[in-house]
């Protein structure tokens, strides 16, 4: 790989990072249109960049371009949060049933992924990518390899509602943290009620963030 190349895809990350960090943080109940130009002159990269960074999105399902007005962000509805947290309640409530019998591989497969979220605090991309995965491996590990695709289905809006909560409120990532460490003890209790309800409370507790009318800015802290 060349050196033009390697600066050309670092561009086109720095772009993509900011591009998910933005988003995250826009109004959920406005659609949105970003332009090339706004957005070069935002993340000071050119326009190739930018135009391959929306591109990659518009894939993940973040935006729609649209030709000759700019790349739209939809509006999150209250029924599409209250549907994809729904949705992950029921997977997640019967896969952490399941995975506490595999507590002994589980819980030190999590708490690797709790670590590592705490070195992402001031990177709410990695942070909530991190989170994807500590959820991912439970659903994994509970061995239903139709219910985990079906999670993974849900992916693109879990990322987006994601990066909103941990925008939206104060020391979240923080929560999340605690959240995910009682989620662990209580898997590696082997008490599949005790491991049921502590991931209740992270899925409600994520649920009411989702619901704040207002964004704050990330400061990482």
């Amino acid at each position: 790989m060349s050196r033009t190349q390697g600066a050309r895809e670092s561009a086109q990350d720095v772009t993509y990072r900011w591009l998910k960090r933005h988003i995250g943080s826009l109004p959920r109940h406005e659609g949105t249109f970003l332009t090339e130009a706004e957005v070069c002159e935002a993340t000071g990269t050119s326009r190739t960049p930018v135009r391959e960074a929306l591109l990659r999105l518009e894939t993940e399902g973040f935006l729609k371009i649209m030709p000759k007005k700019g790349a739209f962000v939809p509006p999150v509805s209250d029924g599409e949060i209250q549907a994809v947290m729904q949705a992950r309640e029921l997977v997640e409530d019967w896969s952490v049933r399941r995975a506490t019998s595999l507590a002994e591989e589980l819980a030190p497969e999590l708490e690797v992924l709790v670590t590592r979220q705490e070195g992402l605090l001031d990177d709410p991309v990695e942070f909530i990518e991190c989170d994807r995965a500590f959820h991912r491996a439970i659903v994994t590990r509970a061995g239903n390899s139709v219910l985990a695709e079906f999670y993974e289905s849900l992916r693109d809006r879990q990322v987006r509602m994601g990066l909103r909560a941990i925008a939206s409120a104060e020391d979240r990532a923080r929560v999340v943290l605690s959240e995910h460490t009682a989620i662990v003890d209580a898997i590696r209790s082997g008490d599949p009620l005790r491991a049921a309800e502590a991931l209740a409370a992270h899925l409600n507790g994520t649920l009411e963030v989702l619901r704040l009318p207002a964004v704050a800015n990330w400061d990482g802290r």
